[in-house]
């Protein structure tokens, strides 16, 4: 497959993520589409599946070879786990530490927030959330 065809599936697996059609992310992912290929913008499918909550996307791009642990964008994202944390989609958390995802993880190259501390956020806790990152390992870092 040639990069220009490659580059399309990818664009084109990141909008179909982030419209919730899993039947047509699973058509893409037959088709040739990189489960862990970002788009133009730098995200990841995988990311945008766990920004959105789509846990049966998740589970598909999983399947598929996606890493669990990829940062998406260019420093503007994160990590999936964090993104399923921050917005409290228990479902993608759990799929996500099923398929290995680090939950101590930080994002920007380690030097940014876990997914518990996202999930433990003042502003917008998630306790169930946090409970399930607990019980997978996950530890605040020392303040």
């Amino acid at each position: 497959m040639n990069r220009r065809r490659r580059k399309k599936l990818a664009n084109r697996l990141v909008a179909t993520v982030m419209f919730g059609e899993t039947r047509e992310v699973a058509a893409l992912l037959r088709s040739g589409a990189q489960p862990g290929a970002a788009n133009a913008d730098g995200t990841t499918p995988l990311y945008a599946a766990s920004v959105h909550g789509d846990a049966a996307a998740a589970r598909l791009l999983l399947a598929a070879g996606a890493a669990p642990d990829t940062e998406s964008g260019h420093g503007s994202e994160g990590t999936p786990l964090c993104a399923a944390a921050a917005w409290g989609h228990l479902d993608v958390v759990r799929e996500l530490l099923a398929h290995g995802a680090d939950p101590n993880l930080r994002e920007d190259g380690g030097t940014g927030m876990s997914p518990l501390d996202w999930a433990t956020k003042e502003f917008q806790p998630h306790p169930k959330t946090a409970a399930v990152l607990r019980a997978a390992g996950a530890r605040l870092r020392d303040r």
